[in-house]
């Protein structure tokens, strides 16, 4: 068979939350270039599981665009897409299918609302596409393809069977970013995380073979930056201290996503910069406590609260950037909230931000406490699950004040000023620890 892969990539802002100038801020776009730029790993992971007698080819979709198509007879399809730009995978599965290709639709939207899914692709893919994929690519050349592939036992897919992602699939010259993934799911169940409902329990890839993909990505691109496809890589310290140990010498750059208790394992944080890891995304959430109360099952958050700036603080003195993220709407934020982070992260010496709106993603506790409450906006409103757009009624201040707010906190955050100041203190930093 003749198979595409079909990522829907790219961000999305609708207006209603961000005016056009503030949108464009350096902070706000490079953020948004970056995400735009990665590659799917999934579908890369899926092409790996391929029988070889298939023939596939990768394509990167914003938008529906056929034409880039035209030409091309496909039996199989599968494509991914995010939430906020399921309606665009949704036109270019019905455009396939008009053509007679077979389409199959996969991901955490597919796992959420599958009968949704199902109005426009001939397969759904219920769960991680590991146990799945084999089994659709079997039934599609028989010509027996089923209208659903639900896992056995959802969240438990052993990462010591990852196959190698096809990495030679890709045009490395057009991506800023390769992923690779070295952990699945996050132990903090976060009410608002989606990645819980699809990925089970805390799961870590085996040390060896984070490093065959790793370089596997060095054999095709010299010095690569890489963005580990985790929601939270140093959950378990012991495992990460080998898997640094492990990036050490290989000349590769790298980013990505843990939590705040990175900053007290000292062993981990000397490791770091010398394994080639260039900044580290941190969930912080809020400054405010009562905001943070509830946030996640164990009120983990809240516990880490006085210790933020001592980590902020250890990790960045070893030369590593942090990037801190904080949400705004949750129940306890008032209008002053906005002046509360921005003062959090000019004091706190903070090198990069990033500030998202509250998202009730569907298949979420948040999204179900919410629509009990009558607080979402519209039913549907997956177009706003951008991070950036209001899509409920927050519970301590108008909807409008949210959204004047966030604009507010856009304009102070991202502004050349005051970009270039949190870039000068870090950049004070890595000097003085090379100095010293």
């Amino acid at each position: 068979m003749r198979i595409a892969l079909i990522a829907v990539s790219g961000v999305r802002v609708r207006n209603t939350l961000l005016d056009v100038n503030k949108v464009t801020l350096p902070g706000f776009v490079h953020r948004g270039k970056t995400i735009a730029s990665l590659p799917s790993l999934g579908l890369l992971t899926l092409a790996g599981l391929t029988p070889a007698e298939h023939d596939l080819r990768y394509f990167d979709m914003p938008e529906l665009d056929t034409a880039v198509l035209d030409g091309e007879n496909f039996d199989l399809a599968a494509i991914s897409a995010l939430t906020a730009k399921i309606d665009v995978a949704y036109a270019i599965a019905d455009a396939l299918r008009a053509r007679g290709t077979k389409v199959v639709i996969g991901g955490l939207h597919a796992k959420v609302l599958p009968r949704e899914v199902a109005r426009h692709a001939d397969a759904v893919a219920v769960g991680e596409g590991e146990d799945l994929w084999p089994r659709i690519v079997e039934d599609a050349a028989r010509g027996t393809l089923k209208r659903f592939y639900i896992e056995d036992a959802p969240g438990t897919y052993d990462l010591a069977r990852s196959p190698l992602p096809r990495f030679d699939l890709l045009d490395m010259s057009r991506y800023n970013r390769i992923t690779v993934q070295t952990s699945r799911g996050c132990p903090h169940d976060c009410e608002f995380c989606a990645a819980s409902k699809l990925f089970g329990r805390y799961r870590r890839k085996p040390v060896d073979l984070v490093l065959r993909d790793v370089d596997a990505v060095r054999a095709r691109w010299e010095r690569p930056m890489l963005e580990f496809a985790d929601d939270n890589t140093f959950a378990d310290p012991q495992w990460g201290t080998a898997l640094l140990r492990g990036l050490a010498g290989r000349g590769v750059r790298w980013f990505t996503e843990t939590d705040s208790s990175l900053g007290r394992h000292p062993e981990l944080l000397d490791l770091l910069a010398p394994a080639g890891c260039r900044q580290l995304l941190i969930g912080f959430e809020s400054p405010r406590a009562a905001s943070l109360k509830g946030l996640d099952a164990q009120n983990w958050k809240l516990r880490q609260l006085d210790g933020y700036r001592r980590d902020i603080e250890a990790i960045q003195s070893r030369g590593v950037s942090v990037n801190g993220t904080f949400i705004v709407g949750l129940d306890a934020d008032t209008p002053d909230v906005f002046e509360e982070i921005e003062r959090f992260v000019r004091e706190s010496g903070l090198a990069e931000v990033q500030v998202t709106a509250l998202t009730p993603f569907p298949g979420t506790r948040l999204h179900a406490r919410l629509a009990a409450e009558g607080r979402l906006i519209t039913r549907k409103y997956w177009d706003r699950c951008t991070l950036f757009d209001a899509t409920f009624h927050p519970r301590n201040m108008t909807l409008a004040q949210l959204e004047e707010g966030m604009n507010w906190l856009f304009a102070k955050l991202y502004n050349d000023r005051a970009v270039a100041e949190r870039k000068r203190r870090f950049l004070a930093i890595v000097r003085a620890r090379r100095a010293g």
